[in-house]
């Protein structure tokens, strides 16, 4: 569904489960000096929760890391620390299309065993429906804003990121953040089995694949090849899990030596899918 409707997957540094972003879900960052005090969830939430409260709305937090609104998920955190500081962040999820968020953070267990999935999809809603009037985003957004800042005792002040700036963050992500090595190549260890029935008989692939690239491949099945199967196995080991490294990889072999009617694209397209 991710890879059919074009949407983007990137890893963030602070980790946990897997978010949905649209332009309905709002983001919020404290960013502050830290005394070494550990996870502090509360610290950060029941700022929000305040804010909330302030416009009428009933929220929670939960757990540890959710805030909820009549026990259905509005909003994950999660942290970083690097030296002294503290970064802390969440979701506010405002008016998300929460059916394509449903499609997008859908795993098939029978698919992938991975300890880099823990998180179980939580139900979730849009704060704009528990609002006792409507309001656009970007008032939700200010008043959100002056409601934390009056909680945490705060003055608000804009900082304008000037040219050199915005250079330095696209030179970031060009040069890191988007790049396969960071999204992917950082990946935990996980297993992938994916079979498919053709004419000819059934092909189940397996793949074990650590920091992005395939630490071992074991190809069984009801077919008859005229070729070693394991040999034709072996020749994934050390590469990227990922569609065009897959691509190259397939492009190399003599496929028709072991499957005859099978075509490379049909063999990537299990591979992958």
């Amino acid at each position: 569904y991710v890879k059919e409707h074009q949407i983007a997957v990137v890893r963030r540094l602070t980790g946990g489960g897997a978010v949905y972003h649209d332009l309905g879900n709002i983001n919020f960052t404290f960013v502050v000096r830290d005394g070494g005090r550990g996870f502090d969830f509360d610290r950060f939430a029941q700022p929000i929760v305040q804010a909330l409260a302030r416009m009428g709305i009933n929220a929670r937090a939960s757990g540890r890391n959710d805030i909820l609104i009549d026990g259905r998920k509005f909003s994950g955190n999660s942290e970083y620390r690097q030296g002294e500081r503290l970064l802390h962040h969440g979701t506010l999820l405002f008016a998300s299309d929460l059916s394509v968020l449903g499609q997008a953070l859908q795993v098939k267990p029978h698919k992938i065993a991975s300890k880099g999935i823990k998180s179980v999809q939580s139900r979730v809603t849009n704060i704009a429906d528990s609002l006792t009037q409507p309001v656009s985003q970007t008032a939700f957004r200010e008043a959100i804003m002056e409601a934390v800042a009056a909680e945490l005792g705060a003055e608000l002040s804009d900082f304008r990121l000037q040219p050199s700036d915005l250079a330095a963050i696209q030179k970031l992500r060009t040069e890191k953040y988007a790049t396969w090595e960071w999204n992917y190549g950082q990946a935990p260890k996980f297993n992938v089995q994916h079979s498919q029935r053709y004419g000819f008989g059934e092909i189940d692939v397996r793949l074990e694949v650590v920091r992005g690239q395939i630490q071992s491949c074991t190809i069984y099945g009801d077919f008859f090849s005229n070729g070693d199967i394991s040999k034709l196995a072996a020749q994934f080991t050390g590469v990227s899990y990922e569609q065009q490294a897959l691509a190259a990889a397939i492009g190399k072999l003599d496929l028709k030596h072991y499957f005859p009617e099978l075509s490379p694209q049909a063999f990537l397209q299990l591979l992958i899918d």
